[in-house]
């Protein structure tokens, strides 16, 4: 187990805890990107309410329902689609990151699950159409690029974006576990994530030194 992971039987044991789950849903594809680039896996994950990437599902009681079962209520409320997830499915759980309150006593456990292509468009469409968060609590599906393009498009581009908890460490670590992609592969794409991730720093902290200073014009100027 590694260091900061707890079992499922831990952590549900943990008293005054709350607890979340989330789960990757991926499918393989024999797509390709232009026609030449292999896409190979799609992996489903969402843009939040608040901006930040993540997987679906949210809180779950455990005294009164099963962690499992909480999270496929929670994808059906998200997704618009009844995904069974089962315990064969777990893959860790531990604390979450302790960046805010909201996070403190909050254990996440994490799953993933394969499904079929057909099942993944199902996903897709339902959750943009009948989903009932849709548009509130998710903002839309997206599907991660596993290549690399010219100037660190596509995997290093989507890895160095926000996401919230430890969401990209669940990401990081289910590619590998799960042979989705190479360890060479995920150390390029790391390296230039952390590049595109400086300059994009730099880019705001210059735009900042321009607003500063200068007075915002409101409506009532015109």
């Amino acid at each position: 187990m590694a260091s900061g992971e707890l079992s499922r039987a831990e952590a549900l044991a943990c008293s005054g805890c709350r607890h979340a789950c989330h789960v990757m849903l991926f499918s393989d594809t024999n797509a390709q990107l232009f026609g030449r680039i292999p896409i190979r896996h799609i992996i489903l994950i969402q843009m939040r309410f608040d901006g930040l990437l993540g997987f679906p599902g949210g809180l779950v009681n455990p005294s009164k329902e099963t962690l499992e079962a909480g999270l496929s209520r929670e994808l059906w409320e998200e997704l618009g689609v009844a995904i069974p997830v089962s315990v064969e499915n777990h893959v860790a759980s531990c604390y979450a990151p302790s960046s805010s309150s909201s996070s403190s006593n909050l254990i996440t456990h994490f799953y993933v699950k394969k499904i079929d292509e057909e099942q993944v468009m199902e996903v897709e469409k339902a959750a943009a159409s009948t989903a009932t968060d849709h548009g509130q609590e998710v903002l839309g599906m997206v599907r991660i690029p596993l290549y690399t393009m010219k100037g660190g498009g596509g995997l290093p581009s989507f890895l160095s974006h926000s996401f919230i908890g430890n969401c990209r460490s669940q990401l990081l670590d289910a590619l590998l576990r799960f042979n989705l992609i190479s360890p060479q592969e995920l150390q390029e794409s790391l390296v230039h994530a952390i590049k595109i991730h400086t300059r994009t720093s730099k880019d705001l902290q210059a735009f900042l030194t321009l607003t500063e200073g200068k007075r915002v014009p409101s409506l009532n100027d015109k």
